[in-house]
């Protein structure tokens, strides 16, 4: 029994998360163009037809914008909730009835082998949820898009094998950069963005002796850089006397299938 992922794409331009097993092939999210789908899905050497399902955590548009393409090219089922169907309807175009199923918040569906919990994140989309993936006793969090990391989401995600886990911004850099005031106070509001530091102080709180890697994702490409939220991170950890292998992600290049065991 085993657990495979691969970040497909993570930034502000596009998400994309894939994650397998031995009998099951997951997609969260698709928020990249249907070709650049393609071409990940490829650098991992990975054929999209071979996809169980789609799931999707929120309607915004670097989540959603190949989501149809995909899903009518390769004929794949889209789980999500009932607000961000209502809210990503008329983005993604036409998606026939037996291609559209419901995976509410606070939920557990089991897909194969795999067995994922949807959780609720503060982030000002129609109703936001990211989720843990379990098979047999791997597990694997995706915590991304969020204001700030609640009692409830710690709860959660704690104790995973593997977080792909939000950095999103250095807040010096943001409070200093070309953003206007009110997209500043959007990405440092509760329902905004994480910070470096903020990330490395939540998973403070989450890692165990279990956890073998961090991603760090949703990097701002105007608020951040990769060496600074891999330091930033660190220094948290290791002034807690964890030390731990922090990996970056890319908006355009996938991280290696990583094999949680």
């Amino acid at each position: 029994m085993t657990l495979r992922f691969s970040v497909l794409a993570s930034g502000s331009t596009g998400n994309a998360f894939y994650i397998e097993s031995d009998k099951q092939r997951l997609l969260v999210d698709a928020g990249l163009s249907g070709k650049q789908m393609d071409r990940l899905f490829g650098e991992i050497t990975v054929n999209p037809k071979g996809l169980d399902g789609i799931l999707v955590t929120h309607e915004h548009s670097d989540h959603i914008k190949g989501l149809g393409i995909i899903a009518r090219k390769y004929n794949l089922p889209i789980y999500a909730n009932e607000k961000t169907w209502q809210a990503m309807e008329d983005a993604i175009g036409t998606i026939s009835l037996d291609q559209k199923f419901h995976f509410g918040m606070e939920e557990i569906k089991t897909f194969g082998d795999i067995e994922v919990e949807s959780f609720g994140v503060s982030h000002d989309a129609a109703e936001p949820m990211f989720f843990t993936f379990r098979n047999d006793e791997k597990k694997v969090a995706l915590v991304t898009d969020l204001g700030y990391v609640s009692e409830r989401i710690k709860r959660t995600v704690e104790d995973a094998d593997a977080y792909i886990f939000e950095a999103n911004h250095d807040v010096s850099m943001l409070r200093m950069g070309r953003y206007p005031w009110n997209v500043k106070r959007r990405i440092l509001g509760d329902s905004g963005h994480v910070s470096n530091e903020d990330s490395g102080l939540a998973l403070s709180d989450l890692i165990t002796n279990r956890t073998s890697r961090i991603y760090l994702a949703h990097l701002s490409q105007d608020n951040n850089m990769k060496d600074l939220a891999r330091m930033s991170v660190d220094h948290i950890l290791k002034e807690r006397g964890i030390t731990l292998d922090i990996r970056d992600t890319d908006p355009k290049t996938p991280t290696a299938l990583y094999d949680v065991g």
